[in-house]
């Protein structure tokens, strides 16, 4: 293994102790919000990541850049008052916590490679590839968690604009739903149209950071 490569692994285990417990923490924050304390009762409402782990989905996060936690749990139905709009507003808030670490990250990046440049140091290369690798894993876990599939955030977002008895026989098919998305996942059906999605929201970032560059060239000028 080379110097690149346990850099790359290491940023990718700095990267999960924050992004997927920010992720889950904000589920969790949202559904106190929206009136279902149950996350919060269970301990979900912390940066604690052993609270938040699932075991196999964070070996997966760090070998291959994908991963996953243990679910947040929600009573909906018996806590929020208005249960399908407060469950979509509930799975927002994870992709939404990832977006704006991803944008904290990609600031701090620009940052650092701007005002801070300095390919020689093997210490600032590090600083590099651990930033990046934030940006990026708090990028996918949005674009991931978006896609209007269940049981990702999106579907429960998507299933919002859905007639309530289609919503209730999809949900009757989660589990397996569930079973043949891992399977398209490893099998690499989804990279092309995951990859897109990133690439565009990793420029839509860059030219949301773009002040950053003009501010480096003003103070060099």
């Amino acid at each position: 293994m080379n110097w690149s490569t346990a850099a790359l692994y290491l940023a990718r285990a700095l990267a999960l102790l924050t992004a997927i417990p920010f992720h889950e923490m904000a589920h969790a924050w949202a559904s106190d919000r929206l009136g279902d304390p149950t996350a919060k009762r269970c301990g979900r409402l912390s940066m604690n990541p052993l609270r938040h782990f699932d075991p196999l989905g964070a070996l997966c996060m760090i070998l291959v850049g994908f991963g996953w936690a243990k679910p947040v749990p929600v009573a909906a139905v018996q806590n929020f008052r208005h249960p399908r709009r407060d469950m979509a507003l509930s799975a927002a808030a994870g992709p939404a916590a990832n977006l704006l670490l991803a944008y904290v990250w990609m600031v701090c990046y620009k940052v650092v490679y701007l005002f801070g440049y300095n390919p020689g140091s093997v210490l600032w290369q590090f600083v590099m590839v651990v930033l990046v690798t934030m940006v990026q894993v708090n990028l996918t876990l949005a674009v991931f968690n978006l896609l209007p599939i269940p049981p990702l955030d999106g579907s429960r977002i998507f299933n919002l604009l859905l007639p309530a008895r289609w919503y209730f026989r999809i949900m009757k098919y989660e589990r397996y739903i569930m079973f043949g998305l891992f399977i398209c996942l490893f099998a690499g059906v989804l990279d092309r149209p995951l990859s897109f999605l990133f690439q565009n929201m990793m420029t839509l970032f860059d030219w949301g950071t773009r002040y950053i560059d003009w501010l480096f060239l003003l103070l060099r000028a």
